[in-house]
């Protein structure tokens, strides 16, 4: 087979790849340290995308990352775009990078977001959130993994790319640097539908999931969908004296913890007739429970809930968790019967249900249980659907031997508990296109919560797979 013949792959064989391969390394390599400082830099940005926060923080970290994006020299065209959430709303500002394909190759459209979670309580974090710190082999800031490092990743693999290369490879690229994945990704779909022809392509990459451990690649093949919305549960038209009517008027907080109570069952199992499990998922790798514990820092004594293998429940089960409550707080409670509580319900709904069906499920499930003829009210409503990976296409095949090769172990398909909402929308505009989750982050990753933190030889890997797919993808036909 000469230097110019195909393998079944479409990667070429012999001394020209071997060559240009080493050179994806050596830029990899040559490159991390600037590649961790610009990372370094992004996270000092306190982009975080709640209608809350200051939105010039999210347009300022926009900014950086098309910098960051033209410097490469890869693309035809950068640009901060944004897109309506509806009406003359505007969602938070993205960031579109082009580049056209030539000589028949394909067109790989790269995601991640540079919006990040708010800090929390500053107390919680052992290093200050938006100051950049290495401690060992991890760089400690919000942000640091999810998903600033996703966009460095793809940042440093497109650098590595064109330092192998040269600038005039025929790969075509796009990338799209999101800007309010974790406010829920509101104008997603309207920005689709304004770029549609920017970002076709017949690979995406989602650089926004984890691995097995920092040792071990994962290509996350499955996620379920979720349900959020805000439930208000009311029993008096004002508060009353505990001392002269309790015991008889219900309070809206026992009446709240009496139907909460309904939503699972003994072993802590969601009890919502409707929300189904994805039997007919694989069987997942085994973890035991000691690993769990530690993962997910249980309390000596707590144990787990549910029932099955450990990792069947977080990824092919579905779940309901309440994340906020607003009553008044314990320094200011004073002896009345509460009238109307709220809290916030988040759902995750297994793979291979909608969104939409597992929501009416709750809905009736509250409406139904609500004990003392409770008044129940649902609103602001936000729905995702899961998403299954097919892993039959070329893409997924290549992607994996390219995590090998960098990781030097072999991927492991994992599904994974969280949700990406929007893969959904992304299968709707892009039905053809083949669609890998990859990610920087490990078990030790703390995403969404105090002292997240990035283990940088899992970040160098990941940059170094997705240099050598990319590489190998500009000399594959379409």
């Amino acid at each position: 087979m000469t230097d110019s013949q195909q393998t079944p792959s479409g990667r070429i064989a012999g001394g020209e790849t071997d060559a240009a391969e080493a050179r994806v390394r050596a830029a990899v390599e040559t490159g991390l340290p600037a590649t961790i400082a610009e990372l370094s830099r992004l996270v000092r940005i306190p982009s975080v995308s709640w209608a809350a926060y200051d939105p010039a923080n999210v347009r300022a970290s926009a900014d950086a990352v098309a910098g960051l994006l033209r410097e490469t020299g890869a693309f035809d065209s950068v640009e901060v775009k944004q897109a309506p959430i509806s009406g003359e709303t505007l969602g938070q500002p993205a960031v579109l990078a082009t580049r056209a394909a030539k000589n028949g190759r394909p067109t790989v459209l790269l995601y991640a977001h540079h919006d990040v979670q708010p800090q929390g309580d500053a107390a919680n974090w052992d290093t200050p959130p938006f100051e950049p710190t290495v401690r060992g082999d991890r760089l400690y800031g919000r942000g640091a993994a999810d998903d600033k490092a996703g966009v460095m990743s793809h940042v440093a693999s497109v650098r590595a790319l064109v330092e192998a290369l040269g600038p005039d490879f025929d790969l075509g690229l796009a990338v799209f640097i999101e800007g309010e994945e974790e406010f829920g990704s509101r104008s997603f779909a309207n920005f689709l539908e304004q770029n549609k022809a920017a970002l076709a392509a017949d690979v995406i990459v989602v650089a926004d999931s984890d691995n097995v451990d920092v040792d071990t690649p994962a290509l996350t093949v499955s996620l379920r969908g979720n349900v959020t919305f805000k439930l208000t549960v009311s029993t008096l038209e004002h508060a009353s004296h505990s001392g002269m009517y309790g015991g008889a008027a219900p309070d809206a907080m026992l009446a709240l913890v009496a139907l909460l109570a309904t939503l699972h069952d003994e072993n802590g199992s969601v009890a919502v007739e409707g929300m189904r499990s994805h039997d007919d998922a694989a069987e997942p790798p085994a973890l035991s429970e000691e690993q769990f514990h530690e993962e997910a820092a249980l309390l000596p004594g707590v144990t787990p809930i549910g029932t099955g293998p450990i990792l069947s429940r977080m990824w092919s089960q579905p779940t309901v968790t309440i994340t906020g409550i607003d009553a008044p707080s314990v320094v200011d409670a004073s002896n009345t019967l509460l009238p109307s509580v709220a809290v916030r319900l988040s759902a995750r709904v297994a793979p291979g249900q909608h969104a939409s069906e597992a929501y009416a499920a709750l809905e009736r499930h509250l409406r139904e249980h609500a004990p003392f003829g409770a008044h129940i009210e649902i609103s602001d409503v936000d729905t995702g659907d899961a998403f299954l990976v097919d892993t039959a296409g070329w893409a997924a095949t290549e992607a994996k031997q390219a995590m090998a090769d960098a990781w030097g172990k072999d991927a492991v398909e994992t599904g994974v508990g969280g949700s990406i909402p929007f893969i959904a929308d992304l299968v709707r505009e892009f039905p053809e296109a083949q669609i890998l989750v990859t990610g920087v982050e490990d078990p030790d990753t703390r995403a969404h919560s105090p002292n997240e933190s990035l283990h940088l030889g899992v970040f160098k890997r990941a940059i170094l797979a997705e240099a050598l797919l990319l590489a190998r993808l500009d000399r594959r036909e379409s």
